[in-house]
């Protein structure tokens, strides 16, 4: 299904995902792919707004993003050729304004979770600094957004959240966490779903809002991503904060059906502070018909605010 233990245990995981059962433990992966030396990025928006203007997203903005990681095309359409995928991505935005100003998201996975322990036994890998320029870089020339998508593995969220915050500082920089790769001790990615909180996604929200008062930034994103109900517990503990735009991306992947079904579930009971997202699969969920259309996407109640295409 999703973003990283290596493209066999995404896999496995996509399969396990509409029946809400574990993957079996995913084959050892290599280190993504490093990116080298890039140019320091293009100076932030004007007056520290949003890309596209203002400080404030919604309900000015409709945001849809593609997903990636350097050197990875299973992981999502961001993997090369970046100008490129800007341009389609642009074009198809705009099928889902319905009244608002489109507003593009390149969402880059920067702590990727492994199959095997790593250095530190934390079964994640970290994309290198010089991979986050250039991804900036790219988003800054096409005015989007850029979310980094941590990927924890053992390692404890936050921290990880905080190592990035020379990134979180910018006004274009937003957070996604993907809480079915956050294991506890003894536990491998791919084998057992994560586990996350409401509490633990209101300290990460709380953070955020820090930095966006501390550095007078405009709102910024905070992506959590959920394809099983099991994934969060105590979702009522998510509170609203200054800043921050909490969005929950439903993640169900296969026949248009089953997606609508786990979108009703996850978003039955969405906490005031929390909007609504959801995610496309290109592979998985063709496998089981057609991919939905932007007109079906906008037809879900509550309204989707962020559509993600992996």
């Amino acid at each position: 299904m999703r973003k990283v233990c290596g493209v066999l245990a995404v896999v496995l995981l996509c399969l396990a995902g509409c029946s809400d059962i574990p993957a079996p433990a995913p084959a050892s992966s290599p280190s993504p792919t490093p990116v080298h030396a890039t140019p320091t990025p293009p100076p932030p928006p004007a007056d520290g707004d949003l890309p596209r203007g203002g400080r404030v997203i919604f309900p000015k903005y409709q945001l849809v993003g593609y997903v990636g990681l350097p050197g990875s095309p299973a992981l999502g359409p961001l993997d090369k050729d970046l100008d490129a995928k800007a341009a389609k991505l642009e074009t198809l935005s705009r099928a889902y304004a319905a009244g608002r100003t489109p507003q593009p998201v390149l969402e880059l996975i920067a702590v990727v979770a492994r199959g095997s322990r790593g250095k530190d036994g934390l079964y994640r890998g970290r994309l290198d600094d010089s991979a986050i320029e250039e991804y900036l870089t790219v988003a800054r020339k096409h005015k989007m957004l850029l979310l980094l998508d941590i990927q924890p593995g053992r390692a404890k969220i936050l921290p990880e959240v905080k190592r990035l915050e020379r990134w979180l500082k910018e006004p274009d920089v937003g957070l996604a966490f993907d809480p079915e790769w956050a294991v506890g001790p003894g536990q491998v990615p791919g084998r057992v779903f994560g586990h996350t909180t409401g509490a633990e996604l209101d300290s990460i929200a709380a953070y955020l809002s820090g930095l966006v008062k501390a550095n007078d930034l405009p709102e910024k994103v905070f992506v959590f991503h959920q394809l099983s109900a099991r994934i969060v517990s105590d979702e009522k503990a998510l509170k609203p904060h200054p800043g921050v735009v909490t969005i929950k991306s439903v993640d169900g992947i296969g026949a248009r059906t089953d997606k609508l079904k786990t979108w009703t579930k996850l978003t039955t009971s969405l906490p005031p502070a929390v909007h609504a997202g959801f995610k496309l699969f290109y592979t998985e969920d063709a496998r089981h018909g057609p991919l939905m259309t932007p007109p079906q996407v906008l037809a879900l109640k509550p309204r989707a605010e962020l559509v993600i295409y992996e």
